[in-house]
């Protein structure tokens, strides 16, 4: 699996649904708003493809623009970093797709039959080839350097919810089949106020490039997630990756307004989009961002409805690497 950092081709998005408008609580609208305006930003960058239950596929157009690819395809929710395909490279160009099985977080919410479709219906859309994982596993429970390291939490993949049958053993080695994952970093624990994934690890995480890792970890000890972020900088930094590195950890001290997390941002071409609260604390996240990643351009969006839906930025994306697709 490509990292994120590497070179995209496009991302996908998912538009909010109808069937799960009463996630949004009285701020459905907004939420709409807001992930047109985070797909808009990415689309400065690399070309964005909206995945839109037909029903809603002219209100998408609508919100988002001309510039923005709207495939109409059924679907449940809204978070395709999750439900979405994950896209893996032959090392030669060759670019696939993995479709783990998906169930909605545990089985938290029904129906999901059309989200665990959705990778089928976009490897049809691309002809792509489509490999088939016997195991659930959602997109933002993972990040990968692209040479062999993946990073993940116990919270969430050894979960009972998830995989009862399989041991932590047996899930390295479908990381390793399915994504190319040499060495797995295990944290423990995720986000405090993570209500629905389980503690994944874009809440508390991201690749800054090979070998760096930013993680949340505020310095404040009355904040919730300071004995977290404090424990997940030790088990980082006390790692060797699959290219034999001591991983470096830039720490994100800041806190989260609202459980709004900083870190939860989308890295397209030459960007950094990242999702703010429209308070002080903002600033200080993006100058921390910013200094991390000098040759990117630091996007600020709006991230209070994604937050009380449950994600940010990086939960309702997903990169397509750049690459030609392998025929099914």
């Amino acid at each position: 699996m490509p990292s994120e950092f590497s070179a995209h081709q496009a991302c996908l998005l998912e538009w909010p649904t109808v069937t799960r408008q009463n996630l949004w609580g009285g701020n459905f609208e907004e939420a709409k708003r807001d992930y047109a305006t985070v797909a808009r930003a990415i689309a400065a960058f690399e070309p964005v493809v909206m995945v839109t239950h037909p029903d809603q596929a002219a209100e998408a157009r609508e919100h988002c623009g001309t510039g923005i690819e709207i495939l109409p395809v059924p679907i449940d929710d809204s978070w395709i970093r999750d439900n979405g395909p994950i896209f893996v490279s032959d090392g030669h160009g060759g670019l696939a797709m993995v479709d783990f099985r998906f169930n909605a977080w545990g089985e938290r919410f029904s129906p999901y039959d059309r989200d665990a479709a959705v990778p089928a219906a976009i490897a049809a859309h691309f002809g792509m080839r489509r490999y088939l994982a016997p195991f659930v596993l959602e997109g933002g429970s993972i990040f990968v350097d692209g040479e062999g390291t993946l990073i993940t939490t116990e919270q969430c993949l050894l979960n009972a919810n998830r995989n009862p049958g399989l041991s932590r053993g047996e899930i390295e080695r479908g990381l390793s089949e399915f994504l190319g994952a040499d060495v797995v970093v295990w944290l423990e624990l995720g986000h405090s106020a993570d209500r629905d994934t389980d503690g994944h690890i874009d809440g508390v995480a991201q690749y800054v490039r090979p070998g760096t890792v930013m993680v949340h970890a505020p310095s404040d000890p009355s904040d919730p997630d300071h004995d977290r972020g404090r424990d997940n900088v030790r088990r980082i930094r006390a790692t060797t990756d699959a290219r034999g590195r001591s991983l470096e950890v830039i720490e994100l001290d800041c806190e989260s307004p609202d459980g709004l997390c900083y870190v939860n941002f989308y890295l397209p071409n030459g960007a950094v989009v990242v999702p703010v609260a429209g308070v002080s604390e903002d600033e200080v996240a993006l100058a921390q961002i910013q200094a991390a990643f000098p040759d990117r351009q630091v996007v600020p969006v709006p991230g209070r409805s994604l937050n009380d839906g449950g994600g940010g930025p990086h939960c309702i994306t997903q990169q397509i690497p750049v690459g030609t697709a392998v025929v099914a």
